[in-house]
C-alpha cells in the first residue's frame, strides 16, 4: 500500500475525492465544435497577502484619500504615465494596470469596490481560510466554496477542477474530485515498466475505492501526456509575463483550449503584504507597482490568448482583506478591511465600478481606520456560481448565507 501511494505521489498528480472510475477519457478530448468547447468555466485568482485596494482602484475623486496618503496616493488622472487611469470620473486604475483598461472599456471587465469578508479578523491565515471556505467566522467548515460550486456529476472528468500549484488550496477541497498541478509537463511516468505493473495492481484490486482512485490517476496522467504532445503557442503571438501567475494562467488557457472538461480553475499570486516600502520615490514605482505590472500583464495576456473562448470563461480575483486607509510611517499600509475585486470575461456586465462607496472621512471608516465594507464577497462569488456556472443551490455553496444580494455583474 505504501509503495502504491508513493508511486501516485511521484506521478505529480494530487487528487482529492475518490469514487468509481468514470468512462470519461474518450469524452474528455472533445472536438473543437463539440460540447467541451461550450462548457462554462470559472477561474478564481487569489492575491495572497492582502492587496492595497485603495491604490489598485484609486478613489481619486475622494479628497480625503490624498489627505490620508500624502506619500502613497496615486496622482489624479492627467494623461501622464505616472497618474491614475480614469475609469468613470471618480475611480481610476493604478497606472501599472494599463493593460486592463481596454478590457474594461470593451464592457467585459467589472470592478467591485468596498467588498470583502464581514469577519473582522486581521489575521492572514484566518481571513484566507474564511474566504476560501466561503463561511466567514466558521472554523468547522471542511471543504471549499469552489469545490461546492461544482454540481455532482456521475461521469464528470476528473480534471474538471484544477489548481495550479503543488498543493490543493482550501477553496478546492471537498467531495468533488480536484487536482493540483505544478506544471502540465510534470504529468509523466518515467518508468513505464513499473507504471504498467502498478496499473495492473490497481485494475485487479477488489477494493472499489482503491481501484477507482488508481485508475483515474493513471488515466489523468495519460490525458495530460496527450496534451503535452501538442506544442502550445498562445494566440496571435501573445506574450505571457515570465512570472508565476503569468505561467499559471497560460497553463489554464492551454487546458481550456484542449477541451478536457475543465469547469473551475484556481491560481494565486503572493507578495501583497506591503507593510513597508509599498512605493518607491514615487507612488507609481516600487513594490506595489511591480506586483501590479505582473498581475495586469498576466490577466490581459490570458484574455487576449483565449479570444472568442472568453465567451464561456469568467475570471474573478480576490484577496483576504484590504489595507489601512492611512499610510503608516514606513511608506506602507497595515492590515485593513474592505478591498477590491475584478471580474472579467463571458457574461460580465463591465465598464462599471460596482458597489456602494462608503467614503473615507474619519466617521465613515471601519473602526476609524479602514475602508468600510458595503458588499459581501459571497454576493459576487454567488452571482458567478448561479448565473455563470448555472448552479442555483447558492445556499449549499455558501452555507449560512441564503439570501445574497446580487449586483447584476453577470448578464
Amino acid at each position: 500500500m505504501s509503495t502504491r501511494r508513493l508511486f501516485l505521489k511521484s506521478s505529480a498528480l494530487g487528487m482529492f475525492g475518490v469514487g468509481t472510475a468514470p468512462a470519461w477519457l474518450s469524452r474528455a478530448l472533445y472536438a473543437a465544435d463539440g460540447p467541451g468547447a461550450h462548457k462554462k468555466i470559472l477561474v478564481a485568482i487569489f492575491q495572497r497577502g492582502a492587496v492595497d485596494g485603495l491604490n489598485v482602484v484609486v478613489p481619486f475623486g475622494e479628497k480625503q484619500y490624498y489627505s490620508l496618503r500624502p506619500n502613497l496616493a496615486i496622482p489624479k488622472p492627467d494623461r501622464t504615465e505616472n497618474s491614475a487611469i480614469d475609469l468613470d470620473g471618480f475611480f481610476g486604475l493604478h497606472p501599472a494596470l494599463a493593460p486592463l483598461k481596454p478590457i474594461y472599456d470593451s464592457g467585459h471587465m467589472a470592478i467591485v469596490h468596498a467588498v470583502g469578508s464581514p469577519d473582522p479578523t486581521r489575521s492572514h491565515f484566518d481571513a484566507q481560510d474564511y474566504m476560501e471556505s466561503g463561511t466567514p467566522g466558521r472554523k468547522a467548515t471542511s471543504d471549499g466554496w469552489l469545490n461546492r460550486a461544482l454540481r455532482i456529476q456521475k461521469d464528470a472528468s476528473p480534471v474538471r477542477a484544477v489548481s495550479l500549484g503543488t498543493a490543493l488550496p482550501r477553496a478546492m477541497r471537498g467531495q468533488n474530485e480536484a487536482v493540483a498541478i505544478a506544471n502540465l509537463n510534470d504529468f509523466q511516468i518515467r518508468d513505464t515498466r513499473g507504471a504498467g505493473t502498478f496499473e495492473s495492481m490497481y485494475e485487479s484490486s477488489l477494493d472499489q475505492v482503491l481501484n477507482g482512485a488508481g485508475r483515474e490517476t493513471f488515466e489523468a496522467v495519460k490525458l495530460m501526456q496527450s496534451i503535452q504532445k501538442q506544442p502550445y503557442a498562445p494566440r496571435n503571438g501573445v506574450q505571457y509575463p515570465n512570472s508565476s501567475l503569468g505561467q499559471d494562467l497560460m497553463q489554464i488557457a492551454r487546458l481550456i483550449k484542449s477541451n478536457v472538461g475543465l469547469e473551475v480553475a484556481f491560481a494565486e499570486m503572493r507578495g501583497w503584504d506591503t507593510h513597508v516600502n509599498e512605493v518607491g520615490a514615487r507612488p507609481t514605482v516600487g513594490q506595489l507597482a511591480n506586483l501590479l505590472g505582473q498581475f495586469g500583464g498576466a490577466l490581459a495576456a490570458f484574455y487576449q490568448d483565449l479570444g472568442d473562448r472568453m465567451a464561456d470563461v469568467s475570471v474573478i480575483t480576490m484577496s483576504e482583506f484590504g489595507r489601512t486607509a492611512r499610510e503608516n510611517g514606513s511608506r506602507g499600509t497595515d492590515h485593513g478591511h474592505a478591498n477590491v475585486m475584478f471580474a472579467f470575461g463571458g457574461g460580465i456586465r463591465g465598464a462599471k465600478v460596482y458597489g456602494q462607496w462608503p467614503g473615507l472621512e474619519q466617521e465613515q471608516l471601519y473602526e476609524q481606520r479602514d475602508l468600510q465594507l458595503t458588499t459581501d464577497f459571497r454576493d459576487v462569488l454567488g452571482e458567478l456560481v448561479v448565473r455563470h456556472l448555472g448552479n442555483a443551490q447558492v445556499a449549499s455553496v455558501f452555507p449560512g448565507y441564503e439570501q445574497p444580494k446580487f449586483r447584476g455583474i453577470v448578464g
